[in-house]
């Protein structure tokens, strides 16, 4: 062949990938039989040129994993797709953590186990009520643009709603599970996009979802985000700073709630007030604050005065154990680690993100290859910088919010129900703002009893806690049945 011919000879185009693999599960309810499917399908696009359509042009691989029981009727079992958040992480924390029918072994805060760990069958798997599918962002896990693709056409606001819309139309249609009940599962980023694609498939495909799972919520960004000028997020974080304090011993033998309690009504009543008047605060109730939020947050007063009264999230997880030479994690509050010396502002890493990720790291490369068959010599990319920077074009001028979102997919959809789950220890997400969201979503008061909150005593993936997991998954569980 002719070195032009070589060349110009354009390669193969990518196909699906997928194997399949049979597998029990023992639960309290008996023995379940299922299969699991795991591999990448390509995704495709239209392609028009000057008004001529050109056909469907491979634009992505996407790995996903589903768990389907066997001898279901598809027309009434559930299906719930999941992913996680990032943006940039794979969806290995919900799979392997909390849903899936196997789970991490790796201990908790404070007793964790040493590498390698290991899995085990996880009896309160969710797909005792639901089939499961489990999807990685294009970029994580096993996902890639396609060859000679740009991912940074994936890496942004509606270009991944606009794929993983894309993923779970296919998979739906493929597996005849239109006339199934469907539920959308998101972690932390994930729980944003899982409102826009409520909305998106409703829009885009006239898919109607049965319900949302928002797991360590946030569906607006100016809630968490401590830029300048943006006072909001001072109040909202401030019950978890006062939980993460409570759990290291700085507010003695008082009960959580009571804590939590004074950390709510203080952050809903005089913190918001006294940060709006700014140097107009009168010196008698700039001591007063300064006092009260020193004791709540268990930092030094003059330290909170040093910093006029707004303690950001960063300098917090440094800032309350720098005594005795600790930090604490940012991802869940209940972990803490060192530094390399203790002058720091803000820490160089999150001790609660370091714990998990060795041992789910190891769990899912054992698990894709050994269980489900499939293999791939590409990393599998945990949670991955390498989607950065993430666009959000959309929101020039404005936060990140897809409230309108939500809130447009409950009224169009009055049927949706949505659940939200919060851990006072989470220090990426915290609970009071997702509080603050759901209380001002524009929605009719006959709809806001399709909102359930549920709260654990643990961070953003709450499940690592052995006794929240057993409750969030008794909770998912009840959701579900109630709501299919």
């Amino acid at each position: 062949m002719a070195e032009d011919d070589l060349r110009d000879e354009k390669p193969e185009p990518p196909t699906d990938d997928l194997v399949t693999t049979s597998h029990t599960l023992r639960t309290p309810d008996g023995e379940l039989a299922y299969t699991a499917t795991a591999g990448r399908i390509v995704v495709r696009k239209e392609k028009h040129t000057d008004g001529t359509f050109d056909g469907h042009e491979p634009h992505a691989e996407v790995f996903l994993v589903a768990y389907t029981l066997d001898g279901a009727e598809p027309g009434t079992r559930p299906v719930t797709i999941a992913f996680n958040g990032g943006p940039g992480s794979s969806s290995v924390w919900l799979h392997l953590g909390l849903f899936g029918p196997r789970r991490v072994v790796m201990g908790d805060a404070g007793a964790l186990t040493p590498p390698p760990w290991g899995l085990t069958d996880n009896e309160e798997s969710l797909l005792r009520h639901s089939d499961l599918v489990f999807v990685d962002p294009v970029s994580t896990g096993y996902s890639r643009a396609v060859e000679g693709g740009k991912p940074a056409d994936f890496h942004g606001y509606t270009g991944d709603v606009e794929t993983i819309g894309e993923v779970i139309r296919l998979w739906i249609t493929r597996n005849e599970r239109w006339l199934s009940p469907k539920f959308l599962a998101g972690e932390s980023y994930g729980t944003l996009r899982a409102a826009a694609l409520a909305e998106h498939l409703q829009d885009r495909y006239g898919m109607h979802v049965n319900g949302l799972m928002l797991i360590s919520s946030v569906l607006d960004m100016g809630t968490i985000r401590f830029t300048e000028g943006n006072d909001r997020p001072y109040p909202l974080f401030l019950p978890t700073y006062a939980a993460i304090a409570h759990h290291h011993g700085l507010h003695g033998d008082r009960a959580l709630a009571d804590v939590l309690a004074d950390a709510e009504d203080f952050a809903a009543g005089d913190y918001p007030w006294a940060l709006a008047r700014g140097n107009r605060l009168p010196a008698a109730d700039l001591d007063r604050v300064a006092a009260r939020l020193a004791d709540l947050t268990g930092l030094d007063e003059a330290y909170v005065r040093r910093v006029r009264l707004r303690v950001e999230h960063l300098r917090f997880f440094r800032e309350l154990l720098r005594d005795s030479g600790r930090t604490v994690g940012r991802i869940d509050g209940r972990f803490t680690g060192w530094e390399a010396d203790d002058g720091g502002e803000v820490p160089g890493h999150d001790p609660s993100i370091a714990a998990i990720t060795g041992p789910y790291t190891a769990a899912i490369n054992s698990h894709v290859r050994t269980t489900l068959g499939y293999a791939n010599d590409l990393p599998y990319e945990i949670l991955t910088g390498r989607v950065q920077p993430w666009s959000y074009k959309e929101f020039e001028g404005r936060a990140v919010s897809v409230v309108g979102k939500l809130s447009a997919a409950m009224r169009t959809n009055p049927h949706l129900r949505v659940h939200v789950a919060c851990g006072y220890h989470d220090g990426a997400t915290p609970y009071f703002a997702a509080e603050q969201v759901l209380a001002t979503l524009p929605i009719p008061d006959e709809l806001r009893d399709r909102i359930e909150v549920r709260y654990y005593e643990a961070g953003h993936m709450m499940y690592v806690h052995e006794p929240s997991r057993l409750q969030q998954s008794a909770d998912l569980a009840a959701f579900v049945t109630a709501a299919a």
